[in-house]
């Protein structure tokens, strides 16, 4: 009796330091990830966040992503909508993406008049170079052509990168 009623004073404990953990937040970071999509030769970041609580109306969510290729940080800012659950922000496409690097990110949720209500720090690690992306998309068009640029009507393929990326 006694080792069930401490396993159950244990529990309750494990349990309101969770809700400790997530007081004062609105959302929680769920997801990060870069995305290579080889057939338009594009890189992306895509960050989702879960919802802990109901966001003000008007609330947006802002990132800034490092950008791989040096320079000004790129931004992204999306609406939030009140019956989604999950939030998806999703940065331009980039360049110059390394294996293993750590890219730092800021993601913050604001309010209609732009008070910060949230604010979260993390970093992304590719698991692969941006090499294993064409320097040039491999289709072009809404039918899926084949990019003359790469495939030339020879028969020859460029599919050579421009050097443009810091080593």
């Amino acid at each position: 009796m006694k080792g069930s009623a401490l396993a159950a004073g244990f529990a309750i404990l494990l349990l309101a330091s969770c809700q400790r953990e997530t007081e004062g937040k609105l959302v929680e970071l769920s997801g990060r990830l870069f995305v290579f999509n080889y057939r338009v030769a594009t890189a992306n970041y895509l960050v989702t966040l879960k919802k802990l609580r109901p966001l003000p109306d008007g609330s947006v969510v802002t990132a800034e992503f490092e950008n791989p290729k040096g320079g000004y940080a790129l931004k992204a800012r999306e609406k939030i909508f009140p019956i989604e659950e999950k939030i998806v922000i999703q940065s331009p496409h980039m360049q110059c993406v390394r294996k293993d690097h750590p890219y730092a990110v800021t993601i913050r949720i604001l309010s209609a008049s732009g008070d910060t209500l949230q604010e979260i720090e993390t970093s992304i690690t590719s698991d692969v170079d941006q090499s294993v992306l064409p320097a040039k998309p491999l289709v072009v068009g809404p039918g899926y052509t084949p990019n003359p640029d790469v495939f030339h009507g020879d028969g020859s393929e460029d599919m050579s990168s421009d050097g443009s990326c810091p080593r």
